[in-house]
């Protein structure tokens, strides 16, 4: 380990501090963390906080997640590791020849709508690891919906942004922007559509959404609005349960979920940076963080050429990807001094939410929920509330790649949650949302708790970097320190500095188990975030 800092010091700009309790839950939104604290006051666990908490933020953040979004989650259940992978598949219509033509995925309309699975991961996770009836988790949001809520002004910002864009998708202005425009700060917004899609979900553990009165309404505004979902691709969806995928960095091991995620993206940049020595390298310098950039570099040019739906990749490609070997070879492609614009290498061959919640028995719960990008698609189903993602862009339409546009096909995707463990025990259950910085954000934060000692609020709070999608340009937060930024320009890097309160670099939420019992929850200043505990 290189220069611990002092576990409990708070050295960047921010105006939080973390909650310290037995039961915490930590939310991109105050209200949906409220929701879960009632969870856990009527003598609920973690999981049965965590749904409240998920089911609240589709109609408190309905600008970054929905009813009609996809779900990932990791379940710590005191003393085994969990993941489930509820993202939907393409319907049965969408064959590559369909797209042969286009040089990309539709980002927007009925063309990138693949089946949303929230619903049925809700109803996974309740089975599995609930305690209290799942109508109880539906209480807060009906409220919420019903009633109306103030919209505060970062999900106004976030709402505004898209309205021009999406209005003419179907469905979308009576939904959600009823005057042309997003609520105001301060101004209520009512749903009631969404309550009345919430209420039906609750009594029917969501089968009313797969198989009931939802999934024909959903399919119905298909067929009149020119899309291909029918009853049959809705009945289709399943929710998995699957085997995490872990990589050891320094004392710690993360977990993720494996592909279709980018979550192996994150361990590969660990398993790269953990062969380098960094002992005497100082935090946010330009050498340290020079050499998390070219990893993450390097482990995007692989991701993106080898990773796609779990069950039609190359055989065993994930683990080649994960072979320490290979990442050590990979490693010795970093130049200290200078930056590089990598391709792929050669294996060997043979708008989102995320929350976290913890309670004092030990679960804890590592949850992550979207639409994609904002809204999602802009397609609204009448009078339900429902906003459907966008998740089917993620495709690629290149005949041959592992993540190729086929019926029933899980496309690439950017939502992950973490976990972090240490002995193996859990240490953290962390994430944070917004596209490709997800798996980048993870090896951030892995490497402050990791190599530096800090704390989780720290963690959170400190100047993040990104690489761009193209794999080229750099991004950095507005309070980067200036030497590194000169530094990393130096050796090569297109640095752009973002302005504040810029959302494309994240936000995040984690929750570490203490040493002397109870837990440090952190939510992170970028958005509305709010750590709670009881």
């Amino acid at each position: 380990m290189s220069k611990a800092t002092d576990f409990w010091s708070f050295p960047y700009t921010s105006q939080r501090m973390p909650v310290l309790a037995d039961n915490v839950v930590s939310t991109s939104q105050p209200l949906a963390s409220a929701a879960g604290l009632q969870m856990f006051m009527r003598g609920g666990n973690a999981m049965d906080a965590a749904l409240a908490t998920a089911i609240a933020l589709t109609v408190v953040e309905p600008c970054m997640n929905g009813i009609g979004g996809d779900l990932f989650a990791l379940v710590w259940d005191g003393s085994a590791m969990h993941g489930l992978n509820s993202s939907g598949r393409a319907p049965a219509a969408w064959t590559p020849d369909r797209y042969s033509g286009l040089s990309a995925m539709p980002l927007r309309g009925w063309d990138s709508v693949t089946v949303p699975g929230a619903v049925a991961g809700w109803r996974a996770l309740a089975e599995k690891f609930g305690s209290l009836p799942f109508e109880d988790y539906f209480e807060p949001a009906l409220r919420y919906a019903r009633d109306g809520y103030l919209v505060s002004p970062t999900v106004h910002r976030q709402w505004q942004a898209q309205i021009a864009e999406l209005s003419s998708q179907p469905g979308f202005a009576d939904a959600f922007a009823p005057g042309g425009r997003a609520p105001l700060p301060g101004e209520r917004f009512v749903c009631p559509g969404q309550a009345g899609t919430l209420e039906k979900i609750a009594r029917s553990k969501g089968d009313a959404f797969y198989k009931g009165e939802l999934a024909a309404a959903i399919a119905a505004h298909a067929r009149n609005t020119g899309g291909l979902m029918t009853e049959a691709d809705l009945a289709a969806h399943r929710a998995d349960w699957v085997e995490p995928i872990r990589m050891a960095y320094r004392d710690l091991e993360v977990v993720e979920i494996g592909p279709n995620g980018q979550g192996i993206g994150a361990l590969m940049a660990l398993g790269m940076l953990d062969t380098l020595d960094v002992s005497h390298l100082a935090v946010d310098s330009a050498d340290y963080v020079h050499l998390q950039l070219e990893a993450m570099k390097l482990a995007f040019a692989d991701l993106h050429e080898y990773v796609g739906d779990a069950d039609t990749m190359s055989p065993g490609m994930a683990q080649k990807l994960l072979d320490r070997n290979y990442l050590a070879s990979r490693a010795r492609d970093i130049d200290p001094r200078k930056a590089a614009y990598p391709g792929p290498g050669n294996p060997h061959s043979g708008g989102t939410v995320y929350l976290t919640a913890a309670d004092k028995n030990g679960m804890m719960v590592s949850l992550i929920q979207s639409n994609f990008k904002g809204f999602g698609s802009g397609v609204v189903v009448p009078g339900t509330g429902i906003a459907l993602h966008n998740r089917g862009c993620g495709f690629s339409t290149r005949a041959g790649h592992p993540n190729q546009v086929g019926p029933g096909k899980r496309p690439f995707h950017t939502i992950i949650p973490g976990f972090m463990m240490r002995g193996g025990l859990p240490l953290a259950s962390f994430g944070l949302m917004g596209g490709s910085i997800q798996a980048q954000g993870h090896v951030q934060m892995a490497c402050r708790l990791a190599d530096f000692g800090q704390n989780p609020q720290s963690a959170s709070d400190a100047p993040r970097w990104r690489v761009a999608d193209d794999n080229r340009q750099v991004r950095v937060e507005w309070n980067m320190p200036a030497e590194t930024v000169q530094g990393l320009r130096e050796r090569g890097h297109d640095v752009q500095a973002g302005p504040r309160f810029d959302l494309e670099f994240g936000c995040a939420q984690l929750a570490m188990r203490l040493d002397g019992g109870g837990y440090l929850a952190a939510s992170d200043h970028r958005k509305d975030g709010c750590a709670m505990g009881i």
